[in-house]
């Protein structure tokens, strides 16, 4: 069985053609698993097969910020930055997706989409902090047992879930 898989360019092209304009600047495929849950190989999400395309394409934007470190306002002017706080990441894997048009503050993700868990995405938030669990995995810029970046912290998927209490769960309309 294939562990690993990428969209045909046939696919990728006529979905990546309904994306929004900032589309252009995230990537159009990655890493694919089958089922309909998240793979973290490394720090690599692999996207369910089983999963919508705007899933698919939070999860493999997600991956690209790996390789940055955290930053205080990062991502918040514009989707791309050297740097992301916790707001500015789950901005970029949600813009990615075409789920919003530009970043958002830890705050405005309070009144994100619709009110409770999503089948695919959630976004947990309050004031100061936000992250999102996407396809099973966490994407969030602290490790599970704090809520304070502390050295070596930056935007990662984490495997291992986070107490949501104190934040009010969002999702996407349909995802």
């Amino acid at each position: 069985m294939k562990i690993f898989g990428l969209l045909s360019l046939a696919t990728v092209a006529l979905l990546g053609a309904a994306q929004s304009a900032h589309a252009d600047a995230f990537p159009l495929t990655g890493p694919v698993v089958p089922g309909t849950r998240a793979v973290l190989r490394g720090n690599v999400a692999a996207a369910p097969a089983a999963a919508p395309l705007e899933v698919k394409r939070a999860i493999w934007a997600a991956n690209q910020l790996r390789s940055k470190s955290y930053r205080y306002g990062g991502g918040h002017r514009s989707f791309v930055d050297s740097g992301y706080d916790c707001s500015g990441t789950v901005s970029y894997a949600l813009g990615a997706a075409g789920l919003v048009k530009s970043p958002m503050p830890s705050s405005g993700f309070k009144n994100f989409g619709q009110s409770g868990a999503g089948k695919w995405i959630t976004v947990y938030a309050r004031n100061g902090h936000t992250f999102a669990v996407i396809a099973g995995l966490r994407l969030d810029t602290t490790a599970w047992n704090t809520m304070r970046v502390e050295r070596g912290e930056a935007p990662r998927w984490r495997a291992t879930p986070r107490e949501p209490r104190g934040f009010v769960a969002r999702h996407p309309a349909g995802l």
